[in-house]
């Protein structure tokens, strides 16, 4: 075996993963977990390459590693960015909580993103459940005859998006005149 063959294919290798990364970086803004996914989902399939799975993983692992040194590639800014996002969309705290999760985010930066909501924000549960009220037209927003018939099918709708049944029902029980006095001050 020529050791320097070898040598060339690593090099190959990692020229590769680390060009794919930057690629994928430029297109997306992705986390740690899914960057490392990405990467060997791309080596099984493009790449097939000689080397063994562990061996890609710590090289993807290193590739990675240098991203984040480099602070070209942040979970903290990815949880901060998502949940911003997924607030303005109408997630309650803990369904963004599980879709950080899901994402592979550490705990820590999960933690410090909600508490940064839980400060800027006035009660961010209950703007989140009028915003999704608005945008599926459920609750305040229904016909008086058929807020009943609904009310059911609403409260499903509100437990799915992760609120309490207490804040589902404080929402659904709304006004139309009130509700749209509160989504005017959103």
């Amino acid at each position: 075996m020529n050791p320097t063959s070898n040598k060339s294919d690593f090099e190959d290798l990692t020229t590769n993963l680390k060009d794919l990364a930057f690629s994928y970086l430029e297109k997306y803004n992705p986390s740690k977990q899914q960057l490392k996914i990405y990467l060997m989902k791309k080596y099984l399939t493009k790449i097939k390459g000689t080397k063994s799975k562990k061996e890609v993983s710590l090289l993807i692992e290193q590739i990675v590693s240098n991203l984040e040194k480099n602070k070209i590639l942040s979970d903290e800014l990815y949880s901060d960015s998502k949940a911003r996002m997924f607030l303005r969309r109408g997630y309650s705290l803990n369904k963004i909580n599980q879709s950080l999760r899901s994402k592979g985010i550490e705990d820590k930066y999960i933690k410090l993103t909600l508490e940064k909501i839980k400060e800027n924000e006035i009660e961010p549960d209950f703007v989140s459940a009028l915003k999704l009220c608005k945008r599926r037209r459920i609750g305040p927003l229904r016909a008086a005859s058929n807020r009943e018939i609904f009310f059911k099918k609403d409260m499903g709708v509100l437990a799915r998006g992760g609120f309490s049944f207490e804040m589902s029902k404080r929402v659904l029980n709304l006004e139309i005149e009130e509700f749209n006095k509160l989504i005017k001050l959103i």
